[in-house]
């Protein structure tokens, strides 16, 4: 390029205005000119994974050619990179930069099978292939018992229609709302052992039953280190400013017993302001990619919070993260083992329960899974200045405490 030209990048431009670059995967083609293209767009705007798919056909006297963005024939780099066209202006030496797409074009024959498309022996299950030689060379018993088991087929078919049926009537009964309320309400009664983290009660040390790198991996605690600084230099107003947006007592109270320097500040610190995102995200029912932005947490650290900690689902044409009940059940526990490590195997879950907005039952429940020891302080100590009367500690000893489960039994009237 001559170094008098210079560079201009248009404004934001539309996608009708994004230049299309092609490339035919059986040539070269001499006579472009012959060729008529025509783009197609996906009709779906609300659906975020059909809104983009597109489709570009170019058709001659001779051969027709399709490409598109979406199948596993289209160019996986179209995801993964920007591409731009220059035009050059020679009366005044300006070269506008455009958008670009990059289709990869395929001839379609007539007769030949396209990509979608499977032989039908293909789409047979191995059941179907076994009763199809089962029907031309097996003997006669083998074809009652094919015949006996495809009547039971059709029974519970019609049974499943039936459940369907009923199943659709309760939902105009009832309504959906309260369905989902009496969902959750059995979701939340469900074993909490599914979402604990991963524990080894066999370990020789109470710091290797529940391992600090299970909640917090090597890579992501480095990533908390500019997060933690800020944490560790909170003033006493900014304290008690987070005190009073209530939520975050468990936080507050172990940033007012850092140690004053070394290492152990700095771990208990970035432990307090992952704990911070962990109880943010529990009080929420739903939340988007933007989550902790704000705060300052590190992309990766969003990113496991999202994976770990939240369901997707698509409401309003759109994929959101939400939190379920088994969902904040899973968090509380990750709290509880992050208190854990922070407070030297001890833990107030009296302030933990109150953080999250849990029952002291359900937060007791989850500790008892645990195997953890739970015990309320003595007459003679004080319990912290913010909140008045004993709290429930829970600390974790070895070997494992397990609990028996209480099951109510009635005696029977004796009979005179």
């Amino acid at each position: 390029m001559d170094s008098t030209c210079t560079v201009v990048r248009c404004k934001e431009e539309s996608e009708n205005d994004q230049a299309i670059i092609v490339r035919f995967s059986n040539g070269i083609l001499n006579k472009t000119e012959q060729l008529d293209f025509s783009f197609y767009r996906n009709i779906d705007e609300v659906n975020p994974r059909k809104k983009l798919r597109r489709l570009l056909v170019a058709e001659s006297d001779r051969l027709s050619y399709v490409a598109n963005n979406f199948t596993t024939g289209s160019l996986k780099c179209n995801h993964l990179c920007n591409y731009y066209v220059g035009v050059l202006n020679r009366q005044t030496m300006t070269m506008e930069l455009h958008s670009a797409q990059l289709f990869n074009m395929k001839p379609v024959i007539q007769g030949e099978k396209t990509e979608g498309e499977e032989p039908q022996d293909k789409t047979q299950t191995y059941r179907e292939k076994v009763d199809s030689l089962i029907e031309a060379f097996g003997t006669n018993k083998q074809k009652r018992a094919l015949t006996s088991r495809r009547l039971n087929q059709v029974g519970s078919e019609t049974l499943h229609t039936a459940v369907s049926q009923a199943a659709n009537s309760v939902i105009e009964d009832k309504g959906l709302e309260v369905l989902q309320q009496e969902v959750a309400q059995l979701e939340s009664q469900s074993d909490v052992s599914e979402y604990l983290p991963p524990c080894n009660p066999n370990a020789d040390s109470p710091e290797d039953v529940y391992r600090f790198e299970d909640i917090l991996s090597p890579v992501e605690y480095d990533a908390l280190d500019a997060a933690g600084s800020k944490m560790a230099a909170l003033s006493p107003e900014d304290l008690q400013n987070l005190r009073d947006k209530g939520g975050y007592l468990s936080v507050v109270h172990h940033l007012e017993t850092l140690p004053r320097d070394g290492l152990e500040r700095e771990k208990k610190a970035c432990c307090a302001f992952y704990l911070y995102m962990l109880l943010k995200l529990a009080q929420q029912k739903q939340t988007g990619r933007k989550f902790g932005q704000e705060d300052g947490c590190p992309r990766i650290i969003q990113t496991k919070l999202m994976r770990t900690f939240t369901v997707e689902t698509f409401i309003n044409g759109r994929v959101q993260n939400k939190v379920s009940t088994t969902m904040q059940t899973k968090l509380a526990a990750y709290c509880l083992t992050l208190l854990l490590h922070i407070g030297d195997m001890t833990a107030d879950i009296t302030l933990l329960h109150r953080d999250l907005g849990m029952t002291e039952k359900r937060i007791l429940e989850l500790a008892k899974s645990m195997g953890l020891t739970l015990t309320r302080p003595g007459r003679g100590q004080e319990a912290p200045a913010d909140q008045g009367g004993a709290h429930r500690v829970a600390s974790l000893e070895l070997p494992l405490v397990k609990y028996q489960v209480f099951s109510e039994t009635r005696k029977r009237k004796k009979m005179h």
